[in-house]
């Protein structure tokens, strides 16, 4: 999914519930009210580059929901080459005509922000300095690949900097024209670090107990919320998953008591990333159900992992989600909502080339419906 590196090109969009009595044959999208919304890149230098501009256009759709790749909030936010920032002006401005081409296209366009916390390298850091996390227990080398640098745990008072790199974060997504931001508390970076009871061993107010282990990332919500308005805010979790080492004894526990702390804040969504087992090519089972998590938030429940235009239709159409996330199948057929709707013949995504340097190749040049054989 998005989110899982840098350049990794696997952008966003939903499908949702309706109230017909015939749900389940219901044709993909229909329409959902999130909030104030109806909704229907490659980077060097952490500075989003001008081919993004086709790639995002290429996948909005009238009142489409994009999210952003993860895009960092700080100097300190980085762990893998090339990824997007949004801590300086000059990155402010580079986002902006990406941002206009998917508005000039009526979209809907979040920004992911994230700092990936102990799943980085000294070369990333600030004057080659260790990367920073809730623990000084690091991600084993090699783990997916990367070769990840012993981190070192926060002290307490520096935590507040690190809410505050959100917050003006979140600032200046706004500036830049998104139309609001993801925080991302998954997939094993900083926040998940923090939540998760095998990753966390710290001792003061935000180590120990579940409400504890959970402070940090409802300090950067209600950061977030101050800055830019609850309407314009979601947050991304992994409670089931176990990326990067960070897992949970009692995840179902921390997604609950995610979901109901949220509340108070009346945030546009929360998305949960589903925990799946890949059993063929085109297959998944569901290891843990989400509707207790679903029932338990008010507002609007997003899903997201390895869903197909079948099992999408039937978990809108039962309630179990208002909107459905697509990652791979959005990178590799760039008018996906057109694709859902008819029926119509799916391209595969090429795996070996989603983590390519190339600017252009691949990404944005998978053929689109009309040029289809």
């Amino acid at each position: 999914m998005k989110g899982r590196s840098n350049n990794q090109k696997e952008k966003k969009t939903k499908t949702d519930k309706n109230g017909s009595q015939h749900q389940h044959h219901l044709p993909l999208p229909t329409p959902q009210k999130m909030g104030n919304f109806n909704l229907s890149h490659r980077s060097y230098y952490n500075i989003p580059k001008p081919h993004a501009i086709l790639y995002y256009s290429q996948r909005t759709s009238n009142a489409g929901f994009l999210i952003a790749e993860a895009t960092g909030v700080s100097v300190t936010a980085r762990g893998y080459p090339n990824r997007p920032g949004i801590w300086t002006k000059e990155q402010v401005e580079a986002w902006k005509p990406i941002v206009k081409a998917v508005h000039e296209k009526r979209g809907i366009f979040f920004c992911q922000i994230c700092p990936v916390g102990r799943v980085s390298n000294y070369a990333y850091q600030p004057n080659g300095e260790a990367p920073i996390s809730c623990t000084n227990k690091g991600v084993t080398p090699g783990l997916e690949g990367g070769d990840w640098s012993p981190p070192r745990s926060l002290r307490t008072d520096e935590i507040p900097q690190i809410v505050n790199d959100f917050r003006l974060a979140a600032c200046n997504a706004i500036e830049a024209g998104f139309d609001g931001v993801e925080i991302h508390g998954a997939n094993g970076y900083l926040i998940d670090q923090f939540m998760k009871d095998k990753v966390n061993d710290r001792t003061e107010k935000y180590g120990g107990n579940l409400e504890n282990r959970c402070c940090f990332a409802l300090e950067i919500v209600e950061a977030v919320v101050n800055e830019i308005g609850a309407d314009k805010v979601g947050i991304r979790l992994s409670p089931y998953e176990h990326y990067m080492k960070a897992v949970d004894s009692n995840p179902e526990a921390l997604g609950l008591y995610m979901a109901n702390a949220l509340n108070k804040f009346g945030i546009a969504y929360l998305h949960i990333i589903e925990p799946r087992r890949i059993k063929t090519v085109d297959e998944y089972e569901i290891l843990q159900c989400l509707l207790p998590i679903r029932k338990a938030f008010k507002g609007n429940f997003i899903v997201a992992g390895g869903y197909n235009r079948e099992n999408c239709n039937k978990a809108v159409a039962e309630n179990y989600t208002d909107l459905v996330i697509f990652g791979r199948l959005f990178l590799a057929n760039p008018d996906l909502p057109k694709r859902l709707e008819p029926n119509a013949e799916l391209n595969k995504h090429d795996g070996g080339t989603m983590y390519i340097t190339d600017p252009i190749i691949v990404y944005t040049d998978y053929p689109f419906l009309e040029n289809s054989a």
